[in-house]
């Protein structure tokens, strides 16, 4: 069985999942393959560019698949705000920030910050 349980360290989150993601491309980490992976209990790090209400939308129509996705998002003030909705809204447990330069300051602190708001959430960081 490819059935795979972690630990994650910050979160204390135990998971138990095929450890596949589905990159947080626009093309690739749609809701649709959120669908088709999380049934498979694969993840799917979904694309930044759904709105606040179509994320509200998938969760109330398919709750049995939010422990199989990631809401992605940015690193602007603006992008923290959508993210903060969609967590809020959804009650999503995991989250990607994904920029192409992961060592900055910049993307630190906003990490950082995200680490404060949701201490109980499981972040992936990076690129």
């Amino acid at each position: 069985m490819l059935n795979r349980t972690y630990e994650f360290r910050h979160s204390k989150q135990k998971w138990t999942c095929v450890p596949i993601i589905a990159a947080n491309m626009d093309t690739v980490a749609t809701f649709e393959m959120a669908k088709a992976l999380g049934k498979h209990k694969m993840i799917t790090a979904v694309h930044k560019h759904y709105s606040v209400e179509e994320w509200k939308d998938f969760a109330q129509k398919n709750p049995e698949l939010l422990p199989y996705v990631c809401a992605s998002s940015g690193t602007s003030d603006d992008d923290f705000k959508k993210l903060s909705q969609i967590i809020d809204e959804t009650k999503v447990q995991m989250i990607c920030l994904d920029v192409a330069h992961g060592y900055s300051e910049h993307f630190v602190k906003f990490l950082r910050k995200v680490r404060e708001k949701y201490p109980k959430h499981t972040i992936m960081a990076g690129n």
